[in-house]
């Protein structure tokens, strides 16, 4: 329709501007005629192309990737489009350290009053988001939890939404990272690949996650000890003109190239790797990432007993994790009562939503039961005007037996009985359940997490997704000591191993290895250290030099 307005309007234009009778004002009515194209040329930006554009400056400056994207923000009315600009603007804060701000934004995302009005897409879209949020927060089981069931939707892999496949693409690197953490590195790279196969690397979005896979998939094969293989990866990627102008990346490049100078022992060209990375965002918001940048620094100065550089990058390397991990600490409590609320509030609507439907069907049955009544009296009032005296007749013939029996039936005296001999302490810990728990912390030791200072009794049972008082009781029947003595003891064993195995840590000061390991202060390592081995960690270094222990 609009077409033909058009066609129409021009050729009227046209006509005009050649009658005789309108010379004079053909000028104007050129003039008019190129305005009206010129205007209707200039349509606006497609959103793909704008979103795409916030998600590079996601690479480039967490703080103009917010500024940018609450413009578009303000200026869309789109509800679907406000979701995905949300998503942006929460993982540059992030990207930013700012934990607390990047969980408030899933607290203006729809909710599930609004879900079903969502397309499909948007939906899955959404626990994507959520997926990713817990990974950020160290909820590494959580998020996994989230794929595996978005993953497990077979429409998932036939719909040919290019949006759905770009999620794909996503989902498959996230449950790559879980697996990395999980340090199953086989499983790890399988997602990777899957990860690629899906990624149609035609914008610079899908470029972005392309160059990411690579990066993490140089970290598996530096973990199965393919290191050459790995080193090629990352310089091919530093080498690749499309990431220059994305600093992130590039440093986060530099900094794993430098994991395999420091695994091949050539601790100065590790530092060189660490401080080119962390030259392309040192001006930039990554704190994040700069935490890691600073904690792998004071390792390799160390090593190369650079005493001023080893306690410049310490310092900054303490001052940060101090303000990133009470931030993140914040963002974990604020995330699961966030969760919490939001699961209420879809039970509640739920609720109500079927609720609605009852009343909606008795109303349609009432109805119908109801209108097929009047109907029946109608015909039979037709059909027989003594309709009176047939009722009167029923009335006096009708017999209700509405006396209530004596005998109880046998299966509800069983049902009673039953219900007597409830087994009074089922509020103990099923079988299952402990099983679950006792696997739960064996991949929690193996990945070593046990040395994050910040780790507590309520910390552990929010990343396992358990009752505190659950894993309290696995650990003291199981570990037969408390949650402290149980992981005192991990860290421990821990440091001895690696003080036998690896003669770097036999040079690294106390207070090092006590900050290594995830302890307070250096005289609560020496005390825990002592009680468990009968020597203080000075001691038991010189008796493995002395070759006393091996």
């Amino acid at each position: 329709m609009k077409t033909d307005f058009k066609k129409t309007t021009s050729k009227l234009i046209m006509e005009q501007l050649f009658t005789k009778e309108n010379q004079k004002n053909n000028f104007l009515i050129l003039i008019l005629l190129l305005g009206s194209i010129f205007i209707n040329g200039q349509s606006s930006p497609d959103f793909t192309i704008l979103v795409d554009k916030a998600f590079q400056k996601l690479y480039q400056n967490p703080d103009d990737c917010i500024s940018y994207s609450q413009s578009l923000q303000i200026s869309d009315r789109n509800t679907e489009h406000k979701i995905i600009i949300q998503n942006i603007i929460s993982q540059a804060y992030a990207m930013k350290g700012d934990y607390v701000e990047s969980v408030n934004i899933l607290n203006t995302r729809e909710g599930p009053e609004e879900r079903p009005s969502l397309s499909r897409f948007m939906q899955i879209y959404s626990d994507y988001n959520l997926a990713e949020q817990y990974q950020n927060l160290g909820l590494y089981n959580q998020s996994q939890r989230v794929v595996l069931r978005l993953l497990s939707q077979n429409k998932l892999f036939k719909d040919d939404d290019p949006r759905i496949k770009i999620t794909l693409v996503k989902l498959y690197q996230l449950q790559a990272i879980n697996f990395k953490i999980k340090r199953d590195y086989t499983a790890a790279l399988k997602n990777l690949d899957k990860s690629d196969y899906y990624n149609s690397n035609d914008n610079e979005e899908n470029k972005i996650i392309g160059f990411e896979n690579e990066i993490f998939r140089s970290s598996c094969l530096m973990k199965l000890n393919k290191l050459e293989e790995s080193r090629k990866l990352l310089e091919n990627v530093i080498d690749n003109r499309d990431i220059q102008n994305k600093p992130f990346l590039l440093a986060l490049a530099y900094e794993r190239l430098s994991q395999y100078y420091f695994l091949k022992g050539a601790y100065g060209a590790s530092a060189q790797n660490l401080e080119k990375g962390l030259s392309k965002i040192e001006n930039l918001p990554y704190n994040s990432f700069k935490k890691k940048i600073y904690e792998s620094l004071t390792k390799s100065y160390f090593a190369l007993h650079n005493d001023e550089r080893y306690h410049y990058y310490s310092n900054l390397y303490k001052t940060t994790n101090t303000k990133l991990d009470a931030n993140k600490k914040e963002g974990v409590r604020y995330i699961v009562k966030l969760f919490e609320f939001y699961q209420n509030k879809k039970v509640e609507f739920e609720t109500q939503n079927e609720l609605r439907k009852t009343w909606i069907l008795v109303g349609v049955i009432s109805f119908v039961i109801i209108n097929g009544l009047i109907i029946y009296f109608i015909f039979e009032t037709r059909r027989n005007r003594d309709l009176k005296k047939q009722f009167e007749f029923f009335k006096k013939h009708e017999t209700i037996d509405t006396s209530p029996g004596r005998d109880q039936h046998p299966l509800l005296e069983k049902a009673v009985v039953g219900y007597k001999n409830v087994d009074k302490e089922s509020n103990k810990i099923s079988k299952e359940k402990e099983d679950e728990i006792l696997r739960k912390l064996e991949e929690w030791e193996q990945a070593n997490r046990y040395l994050n200072q910040s780790m507590s009794l309520s910390l552990l049972s929010t990343q396992m997704g358990v009752n505190t008082k659950y894993l309290s009781e696995v650990i003291n029947n199981h570990k037969g000591k408390n949650f402290n003595g149980y992981i005192n003891e991990l860290r421990i064993n821990h440091i001895i191993h690696l003080l036998k195995t690896d003669s770097t840590y036999l040079n690294y000061k106390v207070s090092y290895l006590a900050e290594y390991l995830g302890f307070s202060s250096h005289s609560a390592f020496t005390n825990i250290f002592k009680s468990l081995t009968g020597m203080s960690p000075n001691a038991y270094v010189q008796e493995i030099t002395k070759g006393k222990i091996s």
